[in-house]
């Protein structure tokens, strides 16, 4: 039995040093998203992301109903991609990691500005997976609204 407790003792740190790992990678994939909006970059975009993913936008419409929309995943590489003047700058903070083998969830504020002219803020959720190649999104839902948005100051300066 002491033994038993030792081997644990002693696995212990190993198994942290392996999920410290995976949250700098899981976190180095979320952050190629915003990259690769940021730069109209649609490779690196998909790149992030498996084959199929499925992506969702939560929000209340102007009668202030929550509405759920799917959104097509190319439509996003589309828009990412289209050569345009403005920056999409989607700077997030709060990032919590979750995993559990093979999968992770991570969960982050944003705040999106187009070029430095705040647009609305939310919540982005991200679901991957560990494949060969590495950590890949195959699920993102987001929340979006223009009011109620506590960016720290030290995210809002950024864009002044």
């Amino acid at each position: 039995m002491k033994s038993s407790k030792i081997f644990l003792i002693l696995l212990l740190p190993l198994t942290l040093c392996a999920q410290s790992r995976d949250k700098v990678e899981i976190m180095a994939v979320v952050n190629q998203v915003f990259e690769a909006m940021r730069t109209n970059d649609s490779t690196m975009l998909k790149g992030a992301f498996t084959e199929k993913p499925s992506t969702y936008t939560v929000f209340r419409n102007k009668k202030g109903v929550t509405q759920f929309r799917g959104n097509d995943f190319q439509d996003f590489v589309n828009a990412v991609g289209k050569p345009k003047e403005d920056v999409w700058n989607e700077p997030i903070w709060n990032e919590k990691v979750e995993i559990d083998g093979s999968l992770a969830s991570v969960w982050v504020d944003y705040a999106f500005y187009l070029n430095n002219d705040f647009s609305h803020c939310g919540v982005d959720a991200f679901h991957l997976v560990k494949l060969e190649g590495g950590w890949q999104i195959f699920h993102l839902v987001d929340t979006r609204r223009r009011a109620d948005c506590d960016i720290p100051k030290e995210v809002s300066s950024q864009f002044e």
